[in-house]
């Protein structure tokens, strides 16, 4: 497995007080009390629809205090969100945008938080200055630019904020895998747990998927349609050329269109395949 290092920003809401635990366990998808301290997990947090809101991974720092991070520039959403919800409860929150971290893929390191990415192992160093490396990062590790780490992501099938999640965004869009990683059951109500465990008792049945795609043609642009038998099937949402120098896709793609399919977007042939994507590093 290729270990590689990017550098990334993340934006993180922290939340601290002796009510956090019990607040969060309303508002997110996750269990968060069942979290160990330093123990970590991806979860939505979701508006009263049902519809996502944002997508957070759920750091448990301290007994009281939790840290949420999430995509780059979702950040103020995720803080306005829970700010609506938490009317006298003894919890304080901080918004820090755009924390500079180490996303170091293939390989785990100390200082870092699980990258919860599925069948890959990772870690995410926060905080980290422009020159600042793990001491037990590989020796072996590639650097990889903003492109190849977006080549990465999409390989593996992991949706970001902005591009495959919006908050028109039903959560089983995203696949079963996110719901998995993301969803508690067992915990107790939650907002806009309705819909989530709807869908989910009808086998996650929803019009369109998260699908990858490749192509031999340049990376075409969010929004183009993907094109199968004459009829737009989906909508480019994210693609990059990534460190293999392929060009790499993700789309929503109507549920009529099953992988392997050759589709064409703006006249050139892509391939939506299974994800992950094949020989992804």
């Amino acid at each position: 497995m290729t270990v590689s290092a990017s550098r990334i920003r993340r934006d993180v809401v922290t939340l601290s007080g002796p009510e956090t635990i019990s607040y969060l366990q309303g508002q997110l998808s996750q269990d968060v009390a069942g979290l160990a301290v330093g123990g970590a997990a991806l979860s939505f947090v979701l508006a009263p629809t049902g519809k996502v809101d944002t997508w957070v991974r759920a750091d448990r720092a301290g007994p009281e205090t939790v840290r949420l991070d999430t995509d780059a520039g979702a950040g103020a959403r995720l803080l306005a969100r829970l700010q609506r919800f938490k009317l006298r409860t003894k919890t304080d929150l901080e918004l820090v945008e755009g924390v500079a971290v180490l996303a170091v893929r293939g390989a785990e390191v100390i200082d870092g938080i699980p990258c919860c990415w599925p069948h890959h192992v990772g870690s995410d160093v926060f905080d980290v200055g422009p020159d600042d490396l793990p001491s037990d990062l590989p020796v072996d590790a590639l650097a990889y630019d903003e492109e190849a780490y977006d080549g990465l992501r999409i390989g593996h099938g992991i949706p970001a904020m902005g591009a495959e999640i919006t908050p028109d965004t039903i959560p089983a869009e995203l696949g079963q895998w996110v719901i998995d990683a993301s969803v508690s059951f067992v915990k107790g109500c939650f907002t806009g747990q309705e819909l989530v465990a709807r869908i989910d008792s009808r086998g996650g049945k929803v019009p369109r998927h998260v699908r990858g795609f490749v192509t031999d043609a340049l990376p075409p642009t969010p929004g183009q349609a993907l094109v199968f038998d004459g009829r737009d099937v989906g909508t480019v949402t994210s693609s990059a050329i990534d460190a293999g120098g392929r060009t790499v896709g993700l789309a929503l793609v109507h549920r009529s269109v099953e992988p392997p399919a050759a589709v064409t977007i703006d006249g050139q042939r892509a391939d939506v395949v299974t994800l992950p994507l094949p020989d992804v590093g």
